[in-house]
This record gives structure tokens, C-alpha cells and sequence, in this order.
């Protein structure tokens, strides 16, 4: 079963096959051995594992991978209720609590992927800068603060910039499918 709408069907072909190419081949490109190269003063293994942890408490790879297997979720749990009701494509647009039923997934999307951009703000910001300053404090150092080089921070900024782009226009697909919906309920555009 595929989505009803051409923008659904839009959003499945950008969502399923642009986003996790980009993220799975590109984000492995750069982001896959950013723990080996991330470097701090003094240059010890015990320091650098602790300061990357703390520049990185989630890795960017796997938060986008979680983020991409939580916001299909909805889609999935409506595409299995239609499989189980043997809905046609065609009936999702039709009737009213099927069509409910799924701008309700669609809306649950919009309100993952905000969340993921909200939580994408708060561990990543919009740029990665080239030194991170780490509190090493709780090692038991002389020192409290040291300088690590983060390898690549041009790259990573705009990959940062380019899944921000992507959860934004995942956005913006999602509620022009509700209005193409709410168009067709309404008579405003031919049903497909």
C-alpha cells in the first residue's frame, strides 16, 4: 500500500531513499571517524575518550538513524492497520475515519520530526567548532580545562545544516499532504 497522495508518495520517495543515502553514506563519510581524530592537550587516550564524550554524548550517525526509525513509525503502524483491514488506496481518501486515521500519522510525523529538530539543537547547535574547550575536572587533573581539535568542523557544519534542511522539508511535505487531503475531502482537487 502506498501513500494516497502525490506529495505522500513525494515525501516516501525523499524520506526513504535521499535522507537514509545521505545519512548512511555521507554521514559515514564524515562523521565515521570523528572519535579516532578528536585530538585534546595533552594528548592522552584516557583524556581524549573523556573529552569526546563529553563533546559528543550521542554520536550525530546514531541520533539521525534513531530519528529516522521513530518517525516512520506512524506511517508503519497505519500501513499495517490497512493491511489488516485490507483497505485500498483508494478508501483512505473516501472514508472519513480512515482518512482521520491517517492525517493522524501524518500529524504525529510533523510532532516527531519538531522534537527531533528541537533535540538536534540542543545536543548539536548549528555549527561545530574547530577546538572544544573540556571541563576534565573529574579525571583528577592539575588542570580543569583543555583545548581538543575536532577534526573536520567545516564538514560536519554543513552536514548539520543539510539534516536540519531535511527534517525541514520533511516538515513541510507532511503538511501539504494534510492540505492536499483536506483539499480532496472538500472537492477543491480531483481524488487520484
Amino acid at each position: 500500500l502506498r501513500p494516497p497522495t502525490v506529495i505522500g508518495q513525494f515525501h516516501t520517495l525523499f524520506f526513504g531513499s535521499i535522507r537514509m543515502f545521505f545519512l548512511g553514506v555521507l554521514g559515514f563519510a564524515v562523521y565515521g571517524n570523528e572519535a579516532l581524530h578528536f585530538s585534546c592537550d595533552p594528548d592522552k587516550r584516557e583524556v581524549n575518550l573523556f573529552c569526546y564524550n563529553q563533546f559528543r554524548p550521542i554520536t550525530p550517525q546514531v541520533f539521525w538513524a534513531l530519528q529516522l526509525v521513530i518517525v516512520l513509525v506512524p506511517g508503519a503502524f497505519f500501513h499495517l492497520y490497512a493491511a489488516c483491514k485490507s483497505i485500498k488506496q483508494e478508501d483512505i481518501l473516501q472514508k472519513s475515519s480512515y482518512t482521520g486515521f491517517y492525517i493522524f500519522s501524518v500529524f504525529l510525523r510533523i510532532v516527531l520530526e519538531v522534537v527531533a529538530f528541537w533535540l538536534q539543537i540542543q545536543l548539536f547547535g548549528f555549527k561545530v567548532n574547530a577546538i572544544y574547550m573540556c571541563d576534565v575536572g573529574a579525571l583528577d587533573k592539575k588542570f580543569n580545562i583543555t583545548r581538543c581539535m575536532v577534526p573536520e568542523h567545516f564538514e560536519k557544519t554543513i552536514f548539520l545544516i543539510a539534516m536540519y534542511t531535511f527534517t525541514v522539508i520533511t516538515v513541510i511535505l507532511c503538511v501539504a499532504e494534510i492540505f492536499e487531503i483536506s483539499c480532496r475531502r472538500l472537492g477543491f482537487l480531483k481524488t487520484q
